[in-house]
């Protein structure tokens, strides 16, 4: 169902767009009336994910890094009212491995973005931003209001992107809302490089290879479903939640042994994961509170965990039967 953000017929730009989280907010967006123009190198986002926008008359994808220069012109030429970012590098591990190459993607993009966007005169931006800012919670499911405590590289710069965007509003009237991502899940998410834990199940369950949970199994996260994400988005693209940060989840815990067991009865396999020890540095639980979000922008969860796997598995079929 369509939700009236700010008026039908807004222009909005995404950067990173051809991602998993990204096309799928393209899709809804187009769906909702707009013009979508997607910013995307395709280093980890595929043209195959938006296929479906690029039958239509009011989507481009611009291929380029959000830092070059050429993004400011394109802001300025097409105007965009808001700016979804999404584009960043997303390993935990790898900006660990490498901080420079993830301040240079996280740090100096999204200066980058925001840059481009005051010259294009964009009314507001909406930032995705991870649960890891909150480093290890003393209170779950953590409240929107909950002090920070990056402690990754990762989770540093994103942080700092929510004080540029704060910087932006100060000093040139840019409104934005930060918006706090779970552990999202659903159509698109590749079981490759640093994916999600239902991804990466999924896939190994439909093709009869070995699965594996770390350690006691008995960690938990927070899975949220990317429809009900992007619902998210389309709302802050409104006038609502302005200057604002709101966790984006389900506010319910799930532990990596029973999502398997679930993810297993979805595809129809058996719940018979190897075992190996636990990785240095996971967080033992994480759960978010969207009561804010409710509050400000009007949003809520709406797919549980079972029917958001029964949906993910579906795709995953149809994608392995036409490959």
């Amino acid at each position: 169902m369509a939700i009236r953000t700010r008026g039908v017929g807004m222009r909005v730009l995404v950067t990173g767009g051809a991602g998993f989280i990204g096309s799928n907010l393209v899709d809804r967006l187009l769906e909702d009336g707009h013009e979508v123009a997607v910013v995307d190198d395709l280093s980890s986002g595929s043209r195959a994910n938006l296929a479906g926008a690029a039958a239509g008359p009011r989507f481009a994808l611009h291929e380029m890094d959000i830092r070059d220069p050429a993004l400011a012109d394109l802001a300025e030429s097409w105007r965009p009212e808001v700016v979804c970012h999404l584009a960043a590098q997303i390993s935990v591990r790898k900006s660990v491995a490498d901080p420079v190459h993830d301040a240079r993607l996280n740090v100096e993009g999204t200066a980058a973005v925001l840059a481009a966007a005051h010259r294009g005169g964009t009314r507001k931006v909406v930032f995705a931003s991870s649960v890891a800012v909150y480093g290890r919670p003393a209170v779950i499911p953590v409240p929107g209001d909950a002090p920070t405590d990056p402690r990754s590289p990762y989770a540093a710069s994103k942080l700092s992107g929510e004080t540029y965007l704060a910087a932006f509003r100060a000093l040139h009237g840019i409104d934005y809302t930060t918006l706090v991502l779970s552990n999202v899940y659903g159509p698109r998410q590749s079981p490759d490089g640093e994916a999600g834990v239902v991804a990466i199940f999924t896939d190994a369950l439909l093709n009869g290879a070995p699965t594996v949970v770390y350690g006691e199994g008995t960690q938990t996260r927070d899975y949220i479903f990317v429809e009900d994400v992007v619902d998210g988005f389309a709302r802050a693209c409104g006038d609502v939640g302005g200057g604002g940060r709101f966790n984006l989840g389900t506010g319910v815990e799930t532990t990596d042994r029973r999502l398997h067991t679930l993810v297993a009865e979805a595809v129809g396999a058996a719940d018979e994961p190897g075992g190996a020890p636990a990785r240095l540095g996971d967080l033992p639980a994480m759960a978010v509170d969207p009561v804010p979000a409710l509050e400000a922008l009007g949003w809520r969860p709406r797919t549980d965990l079972a029917t958001g796997l029964k949906a993910t598995v579906e795709w995953a079929r149809t994608r392995s039967a036409t490959q």
